[in-house]
């Protein structure tokens, strides 16, 4: 959602190369930088804050000699940014048992689907959450609730017909009690406005039962607006946190940087995709490295440890060192790899890439385009032709070609891909082997293509694998 303002600072920012930081020559740069933030839809006294405090630790002592002032003001914007989005991560406390989650948000901001994947968190984490339906106004509510409960398979507790929200709720912490939930998230109601009614009911619940977190779910597509209903909330309930959701939007961004900076609230979760799992903890120095284009490798690292099953890799890792590698484990990596997100926001996370957001879409589609036609290819196979790709001969490729609605010799490129692929997985086996046991240079004519990286006769270029042997050794 950050990419256009993303590109507007590293432009900005990379302007200033070469020259001293001075109050002339800050001017012009700082004058874009709060044009910048308020196309980006950013509150205007928080502009104005971050205007405020950039040019103050640009100018003067505060100014290292002898480092490039394009770092320097890379510094001082990355630490401006981190303070605006919240100084530092906050997690949930959850101190009671059962501990006690108010879900609060307008009508249509995500709160019902951010209950469920609050829910899918919290198990992932090894807590036993129970999901209250308080929402009793809006038609189908409980239904939508009950139906992601059964999705993630986690209980949704109802009382039906009943209307006594209070009630619904002293019933849903009791049965907790009674059967070892640690968690209850209670999904309140929303309304396309905040209003008396709705305000009084939430209060209710606040006096009578103290929630552990009251959680006020926003979209991130609402802009400014966002800032107004977070205060609104925070003013009655004093909320303990905030849940920005469709942060993987096409949104300018304002509302991150604005609304926990105005509420002095931490954004505690974001949600980044459709996908029931797509929940993540809020860490105000990473988004600010990825606004700054440099990346975000630490959730990278931490989203992989997440997707990929240890077990099924060990496996995977066997059937490499085999050359066994199928087309169903392609289909099962490809699963995997979906799970990440879409490609576009997988490149903004990978430092040093510098690709524009234009750039980041169309490698995105072109990718997401290809798995697709590789899917209808896969899936186009017998089972037996799946788990074992040397049976194909041209009278299967032909029946394939015919069942995919492909041409021959798209469906020779995928099977050659394919291949290139399995040699390639065998070599870096091989090498990985080599160099955990000490060994000597394996003989890179048996690795194949290596992905198209190698040169004539299937030999790797000299200089390529120097690299690739310094880089090896330097992380052994």
């Amino acid at each position: 959602m950050f990419d256009s303002l993303s590109e507007r600072l590293q432009k900005i920012i990379s302007g200033t190369r070469a020259q001293e930081l001075t109050q002339e020559n800050m001017h012009e740069a700082l004058r874009e930088i709060r044009r910048a933030l308020l196309e980006a839809d950013v509150n205007l006294r928080v502009v104005k804050s971050f205007i405020s405090n950039i040019r103050d630790k640009a100018e003067g002592e505060n100014i290292v000699q002898g480092v490039d002032p394009s770092q320097q003001l890379v510094k001082i914007v990355h630490d401006e940014l981190v303070e605006l989005l919240g100084k530092e991560q906050k997690p949930l406390e959850l101190k009671n048992n059962p501990a006690l989650i108010m879900m609060l948000g307008l009508q249509g901001s995500g709160k019902t689907t951010s209950s469920a994947k609050l829910a899918v968190k919290l198990k992932k984490e090894g807590k036993k959450p129970l999901i209250a339906a308080c929402d009793v106004y809006r038609p189908a509510a409980i239904v939508q609730l009950q139906t992601l409960g059964k999705e993630i398979e986690t209980e949704v507790f109802t009382i039906p017909d009943s209307k006594d929200v209070p009630d619904i709720v002293e019933k849903a912490i009791e049965h907790a009690k009674n059967n070892g939930f640690d968690v209850v998230i209670l999904d309140t109601a929303g309304r396309l406005q905040i209003d008396t009614d709705m305000m009084a009911e939430l209060l209710l619940i606040d006096r009578m039962f103290h929630p552990d977190e009251k959680l006020l779910v926003i979209d991130a597509m609402t802009g400014q607006e966002s800032v107004n209903v977070a205060e609104n909330f925070d003013a009655q309930l004093e909320l303990t946190g905030l849940i920005l959701t469709k942060l993987d939007g096409d949104s300018r961004g304002g509302s991150a940087l604005s609304v926990s900076y105005c509420t002095g609230k931490p954004i505690k979760l974001t949600g980044t995709g459709e996908k029931l799992h797509a929940l993540e903890d809020f860490y105000p120095e990473r988004m600010a490295t990825r606004i700054l284009g440099m990346g975000d490798i630490v959730s990278l690292v931490e989203r992989a440890q997440e997707v990929f099953d240890e077990k099924q890799a060990m496996e995977l890792e066997a059937k490499m060192a085999k050359s066994e590698f199928s087309y169903n484990d392609f289909v099962g990596l490809q699963k995997q790899m979906k799970m990440f997100g879409s490609m576009g926001n997988l490149l903004g996370m990978i430092p040093g890439l510098n690709i524009s957001k234009d750039d980041r879409d169309k490698i995105s589609h072109e990718g997401d385009k290809q798995f697709k036609r590789i899917e209808v290819f896969i899936s186009s196979m017998t089972p037996e032709e799946r788990n074992k790709p040397e049976l194909m001969n041209a009278s299967r490729k032909k029946r394939i070609a015919a069942g995919a609605g492909m041409d021959l010799a798209e469906v020779n490129g995928y099977i050659q891909q394919f291949e290139q692929m399995r040699v390639m997985m065998k070599g870096m086996y091989d090498m990985k082997n080599m160099f955990s046991k000490g060994g000597g240079m394996p003989d890179m004519s048996k690795m194949g293509n290596l992905g198209g990286l190698a040169g004539h006769n299937g030999k790797l270029g000299k200089h390529a694998m120097n690299r690739a042997l310094k880089m090896m050794r330097r992380f052994k």
